[in-house]
């Protein structure tokens, strides 16, 4: 908790956020948002070593994050930028209850069918497929509305969808349960692509602060999903009727998105907040042009493919595959082999791992940005997908080897998936808005997000296959 200082000199604590780098920044260095970086003017082509001073003796100060306010508002807006998402996904006993038979709830054997099978599969597609429309159409309006609109209106877009949903928990579907599948699908792919330009729009604005607050946005996304995974949890160990359950679980998370739109709100109050975002809430002006895209392909590429790639095999096995996997005891009937296995080591454990691989990045942030290491490590994580393959997925139409027949492998092999998802998928994201010139970080911190969700989008689609195959 940092005192209540009301200013503090510049240069006392020029890299905020990597004081416990291992390695030396030499070309990330300059790109770190520092305070003399705030005084020079950059084009996109400029070289990014760094230059001395024209005005050395002048003294600038720097307004301090108070009790780390402003870092826990971005931590908050992760939260909320992948809640709507996660509570989704995780609330697979409800969909299930939805898609069936209601008069059949609780029984055994009930008839399967493409819809029960690939339903996360389904769920994937429609929410990253629109997402990849949303960030391009984000990028191009990145100069021409203020972040301000783009940011609260994908709120209430958000607000609007949950609030629907929440209603018809208690709604009889049971003679339109294709048409409530349908209506499901498209109210994932609006609340994704809300979410993917409000997320995106929080990633740019993050390029302007130093390194700490997009790792606290970042974490907070992983945490979104620990407290959907503990709240899905909480709601069946609680209450036993699965409405009553899902009622109560989307009012927690409409309960977050109105705290989302609370502390964007308040964040353009704070001094922290005004010293680095600068007129960036006013939008519009001269500059209303799309920025320049290869200056930023040219410095950002290799750490954009390592986005992409680590959240392509993410979603190739999560939830679609992981989700499948059952215990091997499931025969025995107790409560943790037929009601809890799943949410626990599925959702539970990944979302948990892939907080504190997130969080780890506070603290250290090894191999750099420059590192051909950090594509190697993001490449090594393609054993992910046969390890969770050949755990106890149910049904097998295909594959009917399970090499990995105990209970423990699905557990130790979705902590692997979380953890290295978190700390891998983290590092270039934070990366990236800080090897571009100042006034391109906020345009880098959206194609980030583009690589990110085009590697959900891909990974989706592939989730198919997989599923299909097994």
């Amino acid at each position: 908790m940092s005192r209540p200082l009301p200013v503090k000199m510049d240069d006392a604590e020029p890299v905020q956020a990597s004081l416990n780098s291992s390695y030396r920044p030499t070309l990330f260095e300059d790109g770190i948002t520092t305070d003399e970086e705030d005084s020079e003017d950059h084009s996109p082509s400029e070289s990014l070593l760094p230059k001395p001073s024209l005005s050395p003796l002048v003294v600038r100060f720097t307004p301090e994050d108070s009790y780390n306010l402003v870092y826990v508002l971005f931590f908050l807006m992760g939260i909320g930028s992948l809640l709507p998402w996660n509570f989704f996904i995780t609330a697979k006993h409800y969909w299930i209850y939805k898609l069936s038979n209601s008069s059949d709830l609780g029984k055994e054997g009930e008839r399967r069918s493409d819809i029960s099978d690939y339903f996360e599969s389904y769920l994937s597609i429609a929410s990253t497929v629109p997402s990849v429309l949303c960030l391009i159409l984000n990028y191009m309006l990145v100069n021409r509305l203020s972040p301000r609109l783009r940011v609260l209106s994908s709120l209430w877009v958000i607000l609007l969808v949950f609030v629907v949903t929440t209603a018809l928990v208690k709604v009889d579907v049971s003679n339109g349960r294709t048409d409530f599948f349908i209506g499901t699908l498209v109210s994932v792919a609006v609340v994704s692509g809300a979410s993917n330009i409000f997320s995106g729009s929080m990633f740019g604005i993050s390029g302007y602060f130093p390194m700490r607050i997009t790792q606290a946005l970042v974490s907070g996304q992983a945490m979104g999903g620990t407290l959907s995974s503990l709240a899905s949890i909480v709601n069946l160990a609680a209450v036993e009727d699965v409405t009553d359950s899902a009622l109560f679980y989307f009012l927690t998370a409409d309960v977050f998105i109105l705290l989302c739109i609370f502390s964007y709100l308040l964040l353009p109050k704070l001094a922290y907040s005004k010293h680095y975002m600068g007129g960036t809430n006013e939008g519009g002006g001269a500059a209303s042009v799309v920025p320049p895209l290869r200056p930023i392909i040219k410095k950002a590429w290799l750490l954009g493919f390592c986005v992409f790639y680590v959240f392509f095999i993410s979603i190739s096995v999560f939830p679609a595959v992981s989700s499948g996997i059952q215990s091997v005891d499931v025969a025995s009937g107790t409560p943790w082999t037929t009601t809890y296995f799943v949410p626990i080591t599925s959702f539970f454990l990944y979302n948990f791992a892939d907080f504190c691989g997130r969080q780890a990045t506070m603290w250290v942030q090894v191999p750099g940005p420059t590192s051909r290491f950090l594509p190697a490590l993001v490449l090594c994580r393609t054993v992910m997908v046969p390890l969770l393959v050949f755990c106890n997925f149910q049904p097998r139409d295909h594959l009917h080897t399970v090499l990995f027949a105990r209970d423990v492998y699905p557990v130790v092999f979705n902590c692997l998936l979380g953890l290295s998802n978190g700390y891998l998928g983290t590092l270039p994201m934070i990366y990236g808005p800080k090897v571009v010139p100042r006034e391109l970080a906020e345009a880098t911190g959206v194609v980030m997000s583009f690589f990110l969700t085009l590697g959900l989008a891909v990974g989706s689609a592939f989730s198919v296959l997989i599923v299909h195959y097994i």
